[in-house]
Formats: C-alpha cells, structure tokens, sequence
C-alpha cells in the first residue's frame, strides 16, 4: 500500500498539514493535521510498504514496544482507508 498522491504535505507554522487536491479535495473538506508519528508513517507511505514494514519503522525511529507500534501503525491506516486516501 501506498498514500494517493492526491495529497500534499506542507509545513504551516511548525505543524505537519496534509492539503487534499483533485477527487480528494471534492471528498475532503478542510486539512489534516499530522502529529509527528503520524507524518513519519505518511513519509513513509510515499512508496509502496506493508503494515509490517511501517510496524519495524516505528519500532527502529521510536522507544516504544512492539504491541504500540502495531496498534498505532492499525489506527493510522484505518484513518487513511476511511478518507480513502490509500492506493
């Protein structure tokens, strides 16, 4: 899986703001705010990974344990499944 390049990441006043463009735009209304977790999956989702690729990615970039990692990796990715922002 990978991020649809519907989206573009920007820095606005220190914060992670992910615009929609095109067919997302029309179903998304508004920003997304990353917190820095969160945009270090999206950077990661540019090229195409498994959840256990993302899941070994958090777990070498951060001190938590593996059943955080697998947890925060899911509800990331059902985050991006329901605004359909998945390839």
């Amino acid at each position: 899986m990978r991020i649809k390049s519907e989206f573009i990441l920007r820095e606005v006043a220190g914060e992670s703001i992910l615009i929609p463009t095109g067919e997302a735009a029309k179903r998304l209304s508004g920003l997304i705010a990353l917190n820095e977790s969160a945009r270090f999956l999206y950077e990661k989702l540019k090229t195409e990974r498994t959840e256990e690729e993302l899941v070994r990615a958090m777990l070498d970039e951060y001190d938590v344990d593996e059943a955080a990692a697998k947890a925060d990796v899911k509800e990331f990715l059902e985050l991006l499944r329901k605004h359909q922002m998945l390839a």
